[in-house]
């Protein structure tokens, strides 16, 4: 479909509420990086790491003029936003990649309120600086809170351990091994060990990649990121995991964490000291701030790696010493069964018109993930009529969790109540089941993947295509 369809240009315009058009350019370069301390050779935009937030309102039309100073073909993805189609930044899917030295206009309008960020869709770009946020206001909302910061977390290799494009070729060639044997044992038992718990939520292999450092808005725990503000002022984080190969336990020493959006969309409240993000995921929480310093932490889950650290800032006091743990990482956890979208984005129950499935495993240990058995090179787009309620059940038959990202919806969790959450990006478990449905109002042939970059570049995504 191109932008000239009827069905396209009709959805866009039910978009635009704002008349108000944002401008930016956006210039992806080699460049020399900061970390505090460390000073590392990568790509990011415009010079900075993160790359500098992009802030709309709903409704709101983007225009961005992407200047490719890379010497290999780029593209932007807008992660999260319900966009028209061949905006939304896959090559091969919905445009041309762009070339070094050449630019490429992205204009269109940006539909619903909430945290996203923005990122490349080619090989394993992702996983050097290539990352900004993108804030989008919502002029109804209440704002029960004070002031709010955004938060990037990210895994760290490039200029400092193994380039990406060498892990890659690390995993073409030597796979990533095989978790049924794990610990010298077989068949059922080895699996029953790997399987989530507890104590491992995720399962016992949560990623592929050991890396030197993780970072809170692109600073080391040694020279950390400092949230300032005043005790008893509400803070709303908005927690962006832009890692490639790493989910993250996030908790803020002596505070509690009110959840109040995941994915963009608003949930019912709900009171935890700790969450899981997963790759691509982003969570909005709102905590009170104490009077002190507190460590804001993101622990990579299942790993050994150091952990990320940024601090919050109230009064005056000392820093809390590094590889202290604040203990609320060991506390309430919040899970997704705790989540439920707030009544005015709840999908709701209705019959389904189509189903469709997803098998999720590995192939030739680890060299090769599929969805359905094929890579996206070999796959067949699954087809959905404009209008349709669609149910799709994602079936993961391997050992690793999955961060499965939907482009271009926002899908609901299946309930039979039709309360479930509103997401675009979740955690499927080794050996689960999950359904989700979405509406197919958005005409297009969109990417469906797993956001562990390393998982998708050895085939996992596939795509959802709109019958014409």
């Amino acid at each position: 479909m191109t932008p000239t369809d009827p069905a396209v240009a009709a959805a866009e315009e039910a978009r635009r509420r704002t008349g108000r058009v944002v401008e930016r350019t956006l210039t992806p370069a080699p460049s020399r990086v900061d970390l505090g301390g460390r000073v590392v050779d990568t790509w990011s935009y415009d010079g900075s790491l993160p790359g500098k937030p992009i802030e709309v309102t709903a409704g709101d039309e983007l225009s961005v003029r992407l200047v490719n100073g890379l010497a290999e073909p780029t593209s932007v993805h807008w992660h999260g936003v319900a966009l028209r189609n061949d905006m939304d930044g896959v090559p091969d899917l919905t445009q041309r990649a762009t070339a070094p030295g050449a630019e490429f206009a992205y204009d269109f309008v940006v539909p619903d309120p909430g945290t996203y960020w923005f990122h490349p869709h080619v090989g394993v770009q992702l996983d050097t600086g290539l990352y900004a946020p993108l804030v989008v206001a919502d002029p109804a909302e209440p704002g029960k809170y004070d002031e709010e910061v955004v938060l990037v977390l990210d895994d760290w290799t490039d200029g400092w351990g193994k380039p990406p494009a060498d892990l890659l070729a690390g995993f073409r060639r030597d796979g990533m091994g095989d978790m049924s044997g794990m610990d010298g044992m077989d068949g059922m038992d080895g699996m029953e060990m790997g399987m989530p718990s507890a104590d491992e939520p995720l399962g016992a292999d949560t990623g592929d990649v050991s890396y030197p450092a993780h970072l809170i808005n692109g600073r080391l725990p040694s020279a950390p990121v400092t949230v300032t503000s005043a005790p008893n002022q509400r803070i709303r984080f908005r927690i962006i995991n832009a890692a490639s190969d790493t989910a993250y336990r996030f908790a803020v020493g002596g505070h509690r964490l009110t959840v109040t959006h995941t994915d963009g969309f608003p949930v019912v409240p709900i009171v935890v000291d700790a969450l899981i993000v997963g790759m691509g995921e982003r969570y909005d929480v709102v905590v009170t701030a104490g009077d002190g310093v507190f460590p804001i932490v993101a622990s990579p889950e299942g790993k050994m790696d150091p952990e990320a650290r940024a601090l919050l800032r109230t009064a005056s006091g000392e820093v809390p010493p590094l590889g202290r743990s604040p203990a609320e990482l060991s506390r309430r956890l919040l899970s997704y069964a705790d989540l439920v979208a707030a009544p005015e984005v709840e999908l709701g129950a209705g019959h389904v018109d189509r189903e469709l499935t997803m098998k999720l495993t590995m192939d030739d240990q680890g060299r090769r993930w599929l969805f359905n058995g094929r890579t996206f090179e070999e796959h067949e787009p699954l087809a959905v009529a404009a209008g349709e309620r669609v149910r799709v059940r994602l079936v993961n038959d391997s050992m690793m969790f999955h961060p499965i990202h939907l482009h271009g919806h926002t899908f609901a969790v299946a309930r039979r109540d039709g309360r479930g959450v509103r997401k675009d990006n979740l955690n499927v478990l080794p050996m689960e089941q999950v359904d989700i449905d979405l509406v197919a109002d958005n005409p297009g042939r969109w990417a469906v993947h797993c956001h562990n970059v390393y998982h998708m570049e050895l085939g996992m995504m596939t795509s959802i295509a709109y019958e014409v």
